[in-house]
């Protein structure tokens, strides 16, 4: 399986004695229990978007970060997440995820990475997604939640600026054809001023993947613009993308808008609504989501959602336990 030689290759990377410098690491336990009900399947589903997807299945795994220091400070970081999830249909079975793969340096006129992490495309490219249930475009067709290849951010007094160029495979590392460009701008700092704009640009032949699944061996050209936006106000969270483009030859346009609240001490208690308009050529599809989530403790989370997909005429509900803490 070529997942085992990705692992072998960064394990062996990651233990490099080069590497040594090091003076600080973060090491995470990541577990997870996810089951509901699919009005389709009519009967229980143990995962949030499909069975075929990476996320969010039964699993358990950890994050590992690693500092790198040399005489002059800090310049760079490794990281890898890995998990164990359990499938259940076709037949049970488990499989191995590499989630982030990546070793970071900072050049000082921006930051450099290769590996396995996000592209510069969208809300996926800054929002940190690979425990919630609600997910953006970039797991929806419109994008990849992570990719294989390389890319540069530079943060800015004004916003920051990011490009990248990947396989345009998603999690499983392949080489037919595909390849990605992409690249975003933004204004706006999120964690000063509560808001941030982006624009973004992606160029390629991409492979139609399901989490690990190829879903078609030939890669489809990908040429897409998108506008995201994210604003917070008090207790109040919106985040909209609007996606425009070609996908497989055929026109293409997304929209997507989260709404959510805060509760609670610490914002410990969150509601939100996601409704998801996609149109591929002549045909569309709605996708309405919403989600409640609750921080029990500082490493211990519970959420649910309920989806109801138009065109499938699916009702689902999931529940989940997500167990992420410092260890």
């Amino acid at each position: 399986m070529k997942l085992k030689l990705h692992v072998l290759v960064w394990g062996l990377f990651f233990l490099s004695p080069c590497m040594v410098r090091a003076q600080s690491s973060l090491f995470y336990l990541e577990a997870q229990g996810v089951a509901g009900y699919s009005s389709t399947d009519k009967g229980a589903v143990f995962y949030s978007m499909s069975q075929d997807e990476a996320m969010q299945k039964p699993s358990v795994g950890f994050d590992y970060l690693r500092r790198l220091s040399g005489e002059r400070g800090d310049y760079g970081a490794l990281a890898l997440q890995i998990r164990l999830a359990y499938d259940h249909e076709p037949e049970s079975e488990l499989e191995f995820q590499v989630y982030n793969a990546f070793f970071k340096y900072k050049a000082g006129f921006a930051d450099l990475w290769i590996g396995h992490d996000r592209s510069a495309f969208g809300l996926a490219s800054y929002l940190d997604s690979h425990g919630l249930l609600l997910q953006p475009l970039g797991m929806h067709g419109y994008g990849f939640d992570r990719d294989w290849g390389g890319g540069v951010r530079r943060d800015l007094s004004w916003g920051s600026f990011a490009a990248s160029l990947t396989t345009g495979s998603g999690m499983p590392l392949e080489f037919n054809g595909n390849w990605l460009a992409s690249a975003r701008v933004s204004k706006g700092i999120l964690a000063q001023e509560n808001y941030s704009i982006g624009f973004s640009a992606a160029w390629g032949d991409i492979l139609e993947t399901m989490g690990y699944e190829i879903m078609m061996p030939d890669p489809i050209a990908f040429h897409m613009a998108l506008a995201d936006w994210t604003y917070f106000l008090t207790r109040y969270e919106s985040r909209l993308e609007l996606a425009a483009g070609e996908r497989a030859g055929d026109s293409s346009y997304a929209a997507l808008w989260r709404f959510g609240v805060n509760l609670l001490e610490e914002n410990r208690l969150k509601v939100e609504f996601q409704p998801i308009f996609r149109k591929q050529a002549s045909e569309s599809n709605w996708l309405f989501s919403a989600g409640l989530s609750c921080q029990l403790t500082a490493g211990l989370a519970l959420r649910s959602m309920y989806e109801y997909d138009e065109s499938a005429e699916e009702n689902r509900i999931v529940a989940q336990v997500y167990y992420y803490k410092r260890i």
